[in-house]
């Protein structure tokens, strides 16, 4: 049985030097983070009509179109962005579990066997044997050292505060990511649509220009029109079909694009389809700037990275004082030799170490940290006036977006009217076909204004949803948050 009386003197002589090193470690004390300054305006400044904000969080569904949601859900699945920010919160947690380790018990097995043979040279050799004589010996030895550390002034604590705090920053960068992906999937699919229905009216405008050519060379020839108008219709017929070309091009990198963001870059184009069907711009759900606090997944990192900064600054203070370390151990010894021993043992200590002559290097450490934790409440504070400033821009943006959509809308109805008009002179005969073809000419160019603006307005708005934090559930725990498993 272990007698233990021997530790009570042992602990009695290193207690008092632990109480005199604790009140000389008391007078390190840094700065905290101050309060930061989050001061944000009640309203924004636009008066655009809104929705229920629970619809925030799968804001795509609100645009109630197919292709948009199930390409959203592919590229949430299996984007590299996605799965390279959920690698990296991986990461995160694996390096928690290291940080808080070494405030358990430390200690590995120690083994080591010897056999030895060992020849006298000064002996005479044996007559009958002509050998000399030898003798061996067999040596064992097994032992556990262990070593702990006693956490008497918080630093597992202060340790796991900011372990937890880089958890959650690679927490909301995944957050983060899944928003902007399902941004860039929205913005890609919107442009790769408006490139088709611009490819579509650049070759009826090709189409109008050809026609236009025949007239005017058929005039010519007649000797009712210049010939010069005949080489000024051929360079409008060259001009739209390079931009019918261009629109082509376009459209063919924008799916390839779209195809690279859902994580099938390498699939053929043909299993991507677009139609050229543009949707409306849908309601934005209500919010408010405050909400951006909670909502935004980089001021939500920002905050994060706030409480790791606290945690270093408690950490460098905590270096001040004393450690205090407690040494067991136990083993087993074997040997044979001429004469066979073996034996148990355990044992029992302590060591203390106690900042004296570091202690200026330590007051600069804290420094350090205290003045890294200023820039933690600076950057928290940039980033929610950034995030404030997006959100209200975007959201005037997109006013004046459908404003001109609105605009335009009504000079494409007026082209449209005049087009039917002179589609109506022509089939009665008081119109002839270059009248007819200029006045649709008119109307594609409308048309295409048209499609432009709406185009803008739809990326604008997915502008919007991911400046007011949408793509994400901010009250729920994300799988790899805190308090879960892997």
């Amino acid at each position: 049985m272990p007698n233990l009386s021997h530790a009570v003197p042992l602990l009695a002589t290193w207690l008092p030097i632990l109480g005199i090193s604790l009140l000389l470690s008391a007078c390190a004390t840094g700065v905290p983070p101050r309060s930061a300054d989050v001061a944000l305006p009640s309203v924004y400044d636009s008066a655009l009509a809104t929705a229920p904000v629970a619809r925030l969080d799968q804001w795509w569904t609100l645009y109630k179109d197919t292709q948009l949601t199930t390409l959203t859900s592919r590229a949430l699945t299996q984007g590299f962005s996605v799965r390279e920010a959920l690698a990296r919160l991986q990461e995160s947690r694996a390096l928690r579990s290291v940080s808080l380790a070494k405030f358990g018990l430390q200690g590995d097995i120690q083994g080591n066997a010897e056999y030895r043979e060992t020849l006298n040279l000064e002996d005479s050799p044996d007559l009958d044997s002509g050998v000399n004589r030898s003798t061996t010996a067999k040596t064992a030895n097994l032992s556990l050292p262990v070593s702990w550390e006693l956490d008497l002034v918080g630093r597992r604590g202060a340790t796991q505060r900011g372990a937890d705090a880089d958890t959650e920053t690679a927490r909301f960068e995944v957050e983060a990511a899944r928003a902007a992906i399902a941004a860039e999937v929205a913005r890609s699919l919107f442009q790769a649509r408006g490139l088709h229905v611009q490819h579509d009216e650049a070759r009826e405008t090709l189409r109008i220009q050809q026609q236009l050519l025949t007239v005017v060379t058929e005039q010519a020839r007649r000797g009712l029109t210049p010939a010069g108008q005949v080489d000024r219709a051929a360079t409008d017929v060259a001009q739209a079909e390079a931009q019918a070309e261009n629109f082509k091009a376009a459209l063919l990198a924008a799916r390839r694009a779209l195809l690279t963001v859902v994580g099938d870059g390498a699939n053929p184009l043909a299993t991507l389809e677009i139609t050229p069907t543009l949707g409306e711009v849908p309601t934005i759900p209500a919010t408010l700037p405050g909400d951006l606090l909670t909502r935004r997944p980089d001021v939500r990192k920002a905050t994060a990275q706030i409480e790791r900064a606290a945690s270093q600054v408690r950490l460098a203070e905590l270096a001040f004082f004393p450690r205090l370390t407690l040494n067991p151990g136990a083993g087993l010894s074997f040997q044979s030799s001429a004469l066979d021993t073996s034996s148990l043992f355990w044992s029992l200590g302590a060591g203390l170490t106690m900042p004296i002559l570091d202690r200026p290097r330590l007051k600069a450490q804290l420094a350090i940290e205290g003045a890294r934790a200023e820039q933690a409440l600076l950057a928290y504070e940039r980033s929610v006036q950034a995030a404030f400033s997006e959100a209200d821009q975007s959201l005037v943006r997109l006013l004046a977006d459908q404003r001109r959509v609105s605009t335009l809308a009504g000079g494409e109805a007026h082209a449209h009217t005049a087009y039917s008009a002179a589609q109506r002179r022509y089939e009665l005969g008081f119109a002839d076909l270059q009248e007819l073809l200029d006045a649709e000419r008119s109307w594609r160019t409308a048309r295409s204004a048209l499609t432009g603006a709406k185009v803008d307005a739809l990326q604008r708005s997915v502008q919007v949803f991911q400046a007011l934090g949408g793509g994400w559930n901010s009250a729920q725990t994300h799988p790899f948050s805190k308090g879960n498993t892997l």
